[in-house]
């Protein structure tokens, strides 16, 4: 048995942690001036390297914006956020999404999951289909949550790589861990079989060629998923 080496974070690490979690707290407030990067340096008893790099970071991460000879501003990261956002935020709250963070992944997901079906039914053979069927197949086989959620993941990036849409497959790759969180909630609250029966029943669809009867169970899902009995908010 091999143990992972383990390594602690560098003082830029620890800076950005401190300052994300100020802003997600909102202590400190959007539009908020920070001190001066000397000023910061003293007052936290890291170097002014560490500070201007841990701010560039935070910059690129949608949290500050830096205003040559004016400062350094906490800016709203749901204008400026990216998928790092999104991360950090996740980490700040210990793996857990607020519900409307939930609402909202869910509801892009759903727009994408349209979006593949309508690339896929008018074209898809029966060896697509025996794939995707293969692929919800594992959902059901998985030994714990955490492997049924990587199994619907599988599942839903299928999807995107068979809808011949070449960005789909990157957009569906760049929410793996926020969709893998839900999808572990999902299975905790409700157990496998559902989350199984929710893949197997789109693969249905696409087997009956059905668009109208894929994008109608999507939307049930997805509604279900934020406000019926498949709900999995906090």
């Amino acid at each position: 048995m091999e143990f992972e080496k383990l390594v602690s974070p560098s003082l830029k690490d620890l800076f950005i942690s401190h300052i994300e979690a100020m802003i997600l707290s909102g202590e400190l407030p959007v539009g908020q001036q920070l001190p001066p990067e000397r000023q910061l340096a003293q007052s936290m008893g890291v170097s002014r390297a560490v500070v201007n790099s841990g701010v560039v970071e935070l910059e690129r991460r949608g949290f500050l914006e830096i205003r040559p000879r004016v400062g350094t501003f906490v800016t709203d990261y749901r204008q400026a956020g990216t998928l790092e956002t999104l991360k950090s935020i996740m980490t700040y709250n210990r793996g857990h999404l607020r519900n409307e963070e939930i609402r909202s992944i869910l509801e892009v997901r759903d727009a994408l999951d349209k979006l593949a079906v309508a690339g896929i039914i008018p074209h898809v053979t029966e060896e697509d289909i025996d794939l995707l069927a293969e692929k919800a197949e594992a959902i059901r086989l998985a030994s714990d949550n955490h492997q049924a959620a990587e199994a619907a993941f599988a599942f839903q990036h299928e999807l995107a790589m068979l809808s011949g849409n070449t960005l789909l497959p990157l957009i569906f790759r760049s929410f793996y861990s926020s969709v893998l969180v839900l999808w572990e909630r999902f299975c905790a609250l409700h157990g496998i079989p559902m989350l199984y029966e929710t893949s197997l029943r789109l693969c249905d669809h696409i087997r009956n060629r059905d668009i109208l009867g894929a994008v109608s169970w999507i939307d049930y899902c997805t509604q279900e998923a934020i406000s019926g009995s498949r709900q999995i908010y906090y």
